[in-house]
């Protein structure tokens, strides 16, 4: 498995869960040197015949992206061996506070390219390198719809979306299964300014990403919950939603 982003708490706690249900290979992708080596000792600890390996790289950048994939299930590469043994998941991204991008266009476009255009160009990547497989990307319930509390980053999110539903209609009938994961808030340090009442703890979201990305579900809410949440939020007539305050 490869884990884009790997020093995000939930997607540590998958990399912990995927090894524990056998997998033999992680390779941990992000760009906290010191971050990514803690984690993978502590992997290593835990599991000590898995072979867990750590690359520090650009997340943003096109050109370090088309060069990662292709090292990691590119020909000759081992992810293009384990063939559809290989499971990737791209699960960065940052929140900032609505009101501070609201006020900055720098800080908007920051939330847009870390969270929402990097993502979505990790998984045309792996899409257009990888054969067979699995590509799982985080994405948030916060992208099922634009709300005046994050809509900045929901919109971020909302372009993960669509990237994986068109990539999941591009390879549909193929070897190669594009899953779009949708957590509700989760206590983790992204959320650690919010109101923790509420928050679903880390280690049950992981658990739900994990099953329903072993599954090859194209869509996995977690918790469950919130799938049955936004599908009341999408439907809220517009005259009465505008008057809510969230």
């Amino acid at each position: 498995m490869v884990v884009i982003g790997a020093t995000s708490a939930i997607a540590e706690q998958c990399t912990r869960l995927w090894l524990e249900g056998g997998a033999s290979t992680a390779l941990l992708i992000g760009r906290d040197e010191a971050r990514l080596a803690a984690i993978a000792t502590d992997l290593g600890v835990r599991f000590p015949s898995a072979a867990v390996t750590t690359l520090v790289a650009d997340l943003v950048s096109p050109a370090s992206i088309a060069s990662v994939v292709a090292d990691f299930a590119g020909p000759g590469s081992a992810g293009a061996a384990a063939g559809a043994g290989l499971t990737v998941l791209v699960a960065h991204g940052s929140m900032t506070e609505q009101e501070v991008s609201q006020a900055s266009l720098v800080e908007a476009a920051s939330v847009l390219e870390v969270t929402g255009v990097s993502p979505s160009l990790w998984i045309e990547a792996a899409a257009d390198t990888m054969t067979a497989g699995t590509i799982a990307v985080i994405g948030s319930v916060a992208g099922d719809r634009g709300r005046k509390k994050n809509y900045i980053y929901g919109a971020a999110k909302a372009l993960i979306e669509a990237m994986a539903e068109g990539l999941q209609h591009r390879l549909a009938g193929s070897a190669l299964r594009v899953v779009l994961v949708k957590p509700g808030p989760t206590a983790t340090p992204m959320t650690a300014s919010m109101p923790q009442k509420g928050l679903a703890p880390v280690e049950a979201v992981a658990g739900e990403i994990v099953a329903g990305v072993n599954a090859g579900r194209a869509v996995v809410y977690a918790p469950l919950k919130w799938m049955l949440i936004m599908g009341v939020v999408r439907n809220i007539p517009s005259p009465v939603f505008n008057k809510l305050d969230f």
